[in-house]
């Protein structure tokens, strides 16, 4: 099955060299995502790599201009030239379509979250572990410019222990169907909020409960997350912004010897940052304060770059491993069964 999304994402930029080996790519699913995956690796100099490009629609992308369109993932799987898949298809088809790609012995670019529940994202890593390939889930809020900034920061020691951490997402109404059944998508917890999930796990650690309220079903939802370290964490997740209000997200870290925030607005996600945007990045320790207005880098194209990267190398994507989406899932799940008992989840240790 393949599916559409809504929207275009932004012009790519004109494509640069190509320096790598061949690569011959499969987009499964020509929505909003497909659209956003096939400019990101037109951007690398890849628009005539795309050989396939899967979906039940007539739908084509501009930038797969040499793709062939099919409607059945047989076709794209059975191809020994295709070494790449990308799956931007809705979530509950996401095990069965990876885990056939990875069978297949493609490279599997996925989408997020990486499914709907733990038992397939289990399903999935172990599918990964068996074939050999590389498998990314595409949690591209790691390659925002202000986000990997953070992480550099709080690597090197910056800020000190990281002692709390706030995030915020917020988003216009989704215009597709399927995503307003959260049985599909799971909701605004699992299918917006998961990237600040993920961003908390990575800078606070091992989350041991999660408890979260909401105004309406589709937020405001305030999360908070305790950590095994003593940490706290709180995200912020509303999908019911007014229509042309910009896409909003941001990430303030607490250390034990300074401050670090950062705040983006863009017309869209998949937008670099337009000139009325906003890209900005503070960061304050005992030695000052500085306030930077980050570059305007596409972080499509830095996830595709990075994935490729690990392709041609044949290493695990360490940038933004599996083990981490799983832990993001586990965390989007607990908050989505804590709105519905009003509880507190714990969750428990993996092995």
């Amino acid at each position: 099955m393949c599916s559409a999304r809504a929207l275009h994402p932004a012009p790519a930029p004109a494509p640069a060299p190509r320096e790598d080996p061949m690569t011959t790519i499969a987009i499964i699913g020509a929505g909003y995502m497909g659209r956003t995956h096939a400019a990101a690796f037109a951007a690398l100099g890849h628009a005539d790599d795309i050989a396939y490009v899967c979906s039940p629609t007539a739908t084509t992308l501009a930038d797969a201009r040499n793709a062939e369109y099919v409607p059945d993932l047989n076709i794209v799987l059975a191809d020994p030239a295709v070494d790449v898949v990308s799956i931007c298809t809705p979530t509950p088809t996401h095990r069965d379509i990876a885990v056939r790609a990875l069978g297949a012995g493609k490279h599997v670019l996925l989408e997020k979250p990486i499914a709907l529940s733990t038992t397939d994202a289990l399903a999935i890593s172990a599918a990964a572990r068996l074939s050999g390939r590389v498998l990314m889930v595409a949690h591209v809020v790691r390659f925002f410019e202000g986000y990997r900034r953070a992480r550099a920061d709080v690597d090197a020691g910056r800020i000190g222990t990281v002692l709390s951490a706030r995030a915020r997402r917020l988003i216009t109404k989704p215009g597709q169907g399927w995503w307003h059944d959260d049985t599909k998508s799971g909701g605004p917890v699992v299918d917006v909020g998961i990237h600040d999930f993920d961003q908390l796990n990575l800078f606070l650690g091992t989350p041991i409960a999660v408890t979260a309220r909401a105004r309406d079903p589709l937020g405001p939802i305030e999360t908070t997350i305790d950590y095994e370290s003593g940490a706290l964490g709180q995200v912020l997740t509303f999908a019911d912004l007014p229509e042309g209000a910009p896409f909003t997200t941001g990430l303030e870290l607490l250390g034990s010897d300074g401050l670090l925030d950062y705040d983006f607005a863009a017309d869209a996600p998949t937008a670099s940052t337009p000139d009325s945007g906003v890209n900005s990045y503070r960061l304050a320790t005992p030695a000052g304060s500085t306030a930077d207005t980050l570059s305007r880098l596409d972080h499509y194209t830095r996830q595709a770059e990075y994935f490729l990267e690990c392709v041609r190398n044949g290493t695990d994507p360490v940038f933004c491993p599996t083990a981490s989406a799983v832990l993001a899932l586990d965390v989007a799940l607990a908050a989505r069964q804590s709105l519905l008992s009003g509880e507190t989840v714990l969750l428990e240790a993996r092995a």
